[in-house]
């Protein structure tokens, strides 16, 4: 399908003078089967890009030659799902490595500015009673608003000097927190998190602890693995288990945590670029961090469209967060007095 053409200059394809798009490749002229293996998204999904984002990735003015918006998105696209910039997708769609650079920035920052549109927790009653009920639909835990999680996704060294991004196994990676309710569809997203920083101190910090403290729900709670404190609103499994009803809660709790996992390995599949298969993102740590948002937003996004969450195939080198923690159990009585009544209540 590459279409031979001479590959202009980055700079004069972005911001030459001229009036006319440079604008090479149709949607129109290449099948579904094509665009799904080579940027990973059938027609009907690149084409709502197109309308979602046009208006910023197109120039204000007359004056540049720029590359058209479904061009950008073609190769922003094109890297988020194979990870690499070496591939026939700049031939394909007649730009420049150094072109497709820019598209993937530009894309990039469009979409991180529409995160807010497409992760959040439901507001309504109704919504909110709905997860519940899908949750519950799972392993019978009640009251779930959102399984929690950290995953690690591996970046290039900022400098010699710093080792904030420096994770337990000696790499250079970003700390991810995330939400996703029962379907995978993620519900907060915090992707810029040093390395360095264990789960439960990037729970500490996170505008996520701050959101459930002060704003959201009294009558329900996320579910979270031992690397974090128990909280009111966050249910731990108990660390050691030792009467049925303990036992019955931990089974639940796993059953329906694993949700999370689940999402992290559908995402490493589909956004290959994170997966670690093709080495580190070569970017700062914050546009790195933003490359990350960008993807977790068009998975929302792919699930509003009826891309199954699970369909995708096991990525292959998985970089993600295997904490060696300390079971250490809350000192907070109220969270321990909420779990309690939670086991009597639901799996005595």
């Amino acid at each position: 399908m590459a279409v031979p053409i001479a590959v202009l200059d980055c700079d004069l394809l972005l911001y030459g003078r001229g009036h006319r798009t440079l604008d090479r490749f149709k949607l129109e002229d290449v099948t579904d089967e094509y665009l799904v293996s080579t940027y990973g998204f059938p027609r009907q999904f690149i084409c709502y890009l197109v309308d979602l984002l046009g208006a910023t990735l197109s120039r204000p003015t007359q004056r540049s030659r720029a590359i058209s918006p479904e061009t950008q998105i073609l190769a922003a696209l094109g890297f988020y799902t194979s990870g690499s910039f070496q591939t026939r997708m700049g031939d394909a769609i007649g730009i420049s490595q150094a072109s497709m650079s820019r598209c993937v920035a530009n894309v990039t920052e469009a979409l991180v500015e529409r995160a807010s549109q497409f992760i959040h927790f439901p507001k309504d009653e109704a919504t909110v009673q709905t997860l519940k009920e899908e949750f519950y639909g799972l392993a019978g835990m009640p009251g779930v608003l959102g399984v929690v999680d950290c995953t690690h996704v591996a970046i290039k060294a900022p400098n010699a000097e710093d080792l904030s991004y420096v994770n337990r196994k000696g790499l250079h990676s970003l700390n991810c927190l995330m939400v996703c309710d029962s379907r995978g569809v993620l519900l907060s997203a915090e992707t810029h998190w040093p390395g360095s920083l264990a789960d439960c101190t990037v729970l500490e910090q996170a505008a996520l602890t701050s959101q459930f403290e002060t704003e959201l729900h009294k009558d329900g709670w996320l579910l979270g693995d031992s690397s974090f404190l128990l909280r009111t609103w966050l249910m731990t499994p108990l660390h050691i288990p030792e009467t049925p009803a303990e036992y019955r809660y931990n089974m639940a709790h796993s059953a329906t945590h694993n949700v999370i996992e689940r999402t992290f390995r559908t995402i490493r599949a589909r956004f290959r670029c994170l997966d670690g298969s093709k080495g580190t993102l070569q970017y700062s740590p914050e546009k790195s961090s933003h490359i990350i948002l960008a993807c977790c937003v068009l998975h929302n996004i792919s699930l509003q469209h009826g891309l199954d969450v699970w369909s995708a195939p096991a990525a292959g080198h998985v970089e993600q967060s295997e904490e060696e923690y300390e079971q250490t159990e809350s000192m907070d009585s109220e969270a321990c007095r909420v779990r309690q009544e939670l086991l009597l209540t639901h799996f005595s």
